[in-house]
């Protein structure tokens, strides 16, 4: 943070989170965790704040339960929630879920959408490994949030709770390059249409107006033409910097710049101008997480 004078943090569980703990540990593991974080902000003079993470393998109404509590004075210091894409176990547009996505919305969390799974490697093929992480956090991890987002979206969530926030990791991965394509797709199944053409079923709303309403996508584009694109998608006050830390370190001994937080900077700073650059390197989570900057003192 010193490095690249970042004077405020938000900090999460990385994933896969809580998802491998079983019923019976998930959401003691996710108090302590939990509580730890808000702690740990706590004792930071307001430099840290924190996303909480919930026992998705524990039954419902701890899951809820949780929720509540993260919500509470309790937690002062938790700003929203992270979650991966798998939610119980079958997807984020899982039935099974809908509470803990009411829940959410009743106590107003922003939920941040994170990729852990990739996709299959076979989709990669034979040579996957010659390249090492490339293709799987290049393409898996933004093709499973662009999966994961637009399942949701199909089976009208955010018709069912309008007011629900999400951020999209990773710009929305491929969401502002397709959304266009899924809407045309929406607009032409038959299936959502009965005999004479009228659209019965799908969503009601249209992407465009989810993105702009529900959504907020974090910068970490690394380049300028992603970030003008999440722009274009959800608003220039709907970008929050993102760093992408501990992750993409330097390589070189004793550098101590971080090049993927400087490429983002530069990708940010040639996307926007002014009052948007500021806004997309801070203002906006000041804002969205209501966060107190007015009395850090930083050294």
């Amino acid at each position: 943070m010193k490095t690249h004078s970042i004077t405020t943090s938000i900090l999460s569980l990385a994933n896969p989170w809580f998802d491998f703990l079983p019923p019976s540990s998930a959401a003691a593991w996710a108090t302590k965790i939990n509580d730890e974080l808000n702690t740990l902000s706590h004792s930071s003079n307001g430099r840290i704040y924190a996303f909480g993470c919930l026992p998705l393998s524990s039954p419902v109404p701890e899951i809820i339960a949780e929720i509540s509590r993260l919500a509470s004075p309790s937690c002062p210091f938790i700003r929203g929630i992270i979650l991966g894409t798998s939610g119980l176990g079958a997807g984020l547009d899982d039935s099974a879920l809908e509470p803990v996505w009411a829940a959410l919305e009743a106590e107003e969390m922003l939920v941040f959408i994170h990729p852990h799974y990739g996709l299959p490697s076979s989709v990669f093929g034979s040579r996957m490994q010659e390249s090492g992480h490339v293709l799987p956090l290049a393409l898996g991890f933004p093709l499973e949030t662009t999966i994961a987002f637009t399942r949701m979206y199909l089976v009208g969530m955010f018709d069912r709770y309008p007011s629900l926030k999400i951020l999209l990791a990773h710009a929305g991965g491929a969401v502002p390059a397709l959304a266009g394509r899924v809407q045309s797709c929406v607009e032409h199944e038959r299936g959502y249409c009965d005999e004479k053409g009228k659209r019965v079923g799908g969503p009601v709303r249209t992407l465009a107006e989810v993105l702009r309403e529900n959504v907020y996508l974090d910068a970490v584009s690394y380049s300028e033409a992603g970030i003008r694109a999440a722009v274009e998608m959800v608003g220039e006050d709907r970008v929050l910097f993102g760093t992408d830390h501990p992750f993409f370190p330097p390589l070189e001994e004793g550098k101590e710049e971080w090049m993927s937080v400087k490429t983002n900077v530069d990708a940010v700073r040639a996307a926007t101008e002014d009052e948007g650059t500021e806004a997309i390197l801070g203002g906006n989570a000041v804002r969205l997480l209501q966060l107190d900057t007015g009395s850090l003192d930083i050294p």
